[in-house]
């Protein structure tokens, strides 16, 4: 009988656990010195976009497990917001506009018949009708729509319809354009561009890095005419600009800007086109708080756009988050932390709550995230390996996760009492010699009796395995070997294989990375190639690991491409990593995550929580909201 995929996969997003976004609004006709919040507090809420002019918005939220669209009318703010037809079985939605009671939107409703296509399309469906249909032709990858004043034309920074190129700094996008009442007429207005605003019908903003490096906001005139200028930069260098908002009657621009000169903060100013002159907004209020994606109200009355509601709100992280899977046998759990491992008995989670020093070392929680215990803190710890064959054993990694192959990292062997877990009653046993340089990634074998590990101690990253009890100084063999890098390995539950990534097949290509298996004995080396991938020069899979039963294998892939235009976030290192799985020979490749994050480190276990509690302004256990993300580290 065919195996079907079950279980509970548990795996970590870069920085959204500390979102914690609401909406807010400032009076732009009054010395903007207050702000309205516009969204309750729940969950995730970003990317909104006014309805009228007394501040009722459409807006993305991911209250319900993905992200969904939200309308909140301001004279029943008492009531919930009211949930909006579109794709149902979409896990992504994004930058809605309603015109005329007609809702536009990015959907990831329809996967496109090639892996490294992006999903997102625009879509749009009437108001209080069931029917969603689709305006970007299939196989086209559109962002970021933007309707015109009079409803006629949708201006889009399109992907088109070529494979994902690898780039997530600037998307190359162009500007195009097209009519509502025939889609299929599209019109490119510029050849490089993202998230186009109208000024009026017969110009459009939009961003780009200029060459020089800053990132700015230009404008381009509509339709195009054999007399029509190239597209003119607005915005001057010496500051980013970019995520632009135009005015109604195009006199002004809202963007978010990023200036070296004022510390790390992105914040919304209003930047003057006749006099060019920017008016700081968001610094006034809130100087050491990033702000995001400004939107103007259909009068330029009121200034939205979406920040981390603050340190005062109550809500607190949950320690397990459930996500929306498109599996029903599959439950995704989101973990605020990194590299899960769940115990024999499946009642304990162990994970690293941070790489960094300050908020390194390791943890272990109950598997329904209602308590947590620390069992080792003050240093920097990655990824963890549960003993399958005893409770009271976790392998870890000791040092910095991205370090040169010389620079020392240990692998350490962690024996507690599982019954009474205490700090004090943690034995730390390096199982590594000091002089070898970066060993990581450990992981035990199901018998207990063998770590498998990553090593840089030839100058190369290659595998080996050693005992599990005293380490490489009773035993070590080399698995692998070869001047590429070997990593991130796991053992199948009968012991018979390990898997793991590996650049081998390109060692010139240091991102590029495939998944490999091999007998522990070192025999058997094979790669096991994903159904569909024929770009295989694009690979980048990373975290793998096997299913409880053996026949599946979860990991981190780019093969969805990226589903929003990545400045508009805060950082994502590489804003196209998604969950997915295959059947151990590539067959049966299945995306469980679609969003606008970095996912990673999955770990998979036959267990399932009975239930979570995600949106609770009282959780049983948490960290409190501190909105601890940066701007993309590429924006210098």
């Amino acid at each position: 009988m065919e195996s079907t995929p079950s279980g509970s996969i548990i795996f970590s997003t870069v920085g959204r656990p500390q979102y914690g976004f609401d909406i807010f609004s400032v009076d732009i006709h009054s010395s903007p010195t207050h702000e309205v919040r516009l969204t309750d507090g729940t969950s995730v809420n970003f990317n909104g976009q006014f309805i009228d002019d007394l501040q009722s918005i459409v807006f993305v939220s991911e209250r319900n497990a993905s992200a969904q669209l939200y309308l909140t009318r301001v004279s029943s703010s008492s009531d919930p917001p009211q949930k909006l037809t579109s794709a149902p079985t979409s896990l992504f939605h994004d930058r809605p506009v309603i015109h005329e009671d007609c809702l536009y939107f990015v959907s990831a409703h329809q996967p496109p018949s090639s892996l490294y296509i992006s999903w997102p399309a625009v879509y749009f469906s009437l108001q209080g009708k069931d029917i969603v249909t689709r305006l970007t032709p299939l196989d086209v990858v559109d962002y970021s729509p933007s309707v015109s004043h009079s409803g006629n034309y949708i201006a889009v920074a399109s992907y088109g319809s070529k494979p994902w190129g690898g780039e997530f700094h600037e998307l190359h996008t162009q500007i195009v354009v097209f009519p509502v009442s025939d889609p299929s007429k599209r019109t490119v207005l510029a050849d490089r561009g993202g998230w186009p605003t109208w000024a009026r019908d017969d110009s459009i903003y939009f961003h780009r890095q200029s060459d020089d490096g800053w990132w700015s906001i230009y404008q381009v005139d509509f339709p195009i005419s054999e007399e029509s200028e190239p597209p003119r930069r607005v915005t001057p260098p010496g500051l980013h600009a970019f995520t632009p908002a135009a005015f109604h009657d195009s006199s002004k621009i809202a963007v978010a800007t990023h200036r070296r000169d004022r510390g790390p903060y992105r914040h919304i100013e209003i930047f003057d086109m006749e006099t060019g002159n920017f008016h700081p907004v968001t610094e006034l209020l809130n100087p050491e708080t990033h702000h995001y994606n400004p939107f103007v109200s259909p009068g330029s009355m009121f200034l939205g756009y979406h920040r981390f509601r603050g340190e005062g709100d109550k809500t607190v992280i949950p320690n397990l988050e459930s996500i929306r899977s498109p599996v029903k046998s599959v439950k995704l759990l989101r973990i605020n932390g990194n590299f899960p491992a769940v115990s024999p008995d499946g009642n304990l989670v162990a994970y690293n709550p941070g790489l960094e020093d300050a908020n390194g070392g390791v943890k272990i929680m109950k598997w329904d995230g209602s308590k947590r215990w620390t069992l080792i803190k003050g240093q920097i710890a990655f990824h963890n390996s549960w003993c399958p064959a005893d409770k009271n054993v976790i392998f870890t990694s000791l040092g910095g996760i991205f370090q040169a192959s010389h620079i020392p990292v240990q692998v350490a062997r962690l024996t507690f009492d599982a019954s009474n877990l205490d700090m004090e009653n943690v034995e730390v046993k390096i199982l590594t010699k000091g002089e070898t340089g970066n060993n990581g990634f450990p992981a035990c074998s199901p018998d207990g009796k063998l770590v498998v590990f990553r090593s840089g101690r030839s100058g190369n990253k290659n595998l080996y395995v050693m005992d599990a009890e005293k380490g490489e100084y009773e035993m070590i063999r080399q698995l692998t070997e070869g001047d590429w890098t070997d990593t991130m390995p796991c053992w199948s539950p009968d012991g018979e294989w390990i898997a793991f990534s590996s650049n081998m097949h390109d060692p010139t290509n240091a991102v590029t990375f495939g998944i490999y298996m091999v007998r522990p004995d070192g025999s058997d080396l094979r790669r096991v190639h994903v159904e569909g991938s024929s770009e295989v020069a694009m690979e980048r899979i990373n975290h793998v690991c096997f299913s409880p039963d053996g026949h599946w294998l979860v990991f981190t892939a780019n093969m969805g491409g990226v589903t929003a235009e990545p400045v508009s976030l805060p950082n994502q290192f590489q804003p196209y990593g998604d969950i997915f799985i295959a059947r151990v020979d590539g067959t049966g490749l299945t995306r469980l995550t679609c969003d606008a994050y970095e996912n990673g480190t999955p770990t998979w276990h036959s267990h399932q929580p009975l239930s979570l509690n995600n949106n609770s302004n009282v959780e049983l256990d948490g960290e409190p909201l501190k909105g601890l993300f940066v701007d993309p580290l590429w924006m210098t």
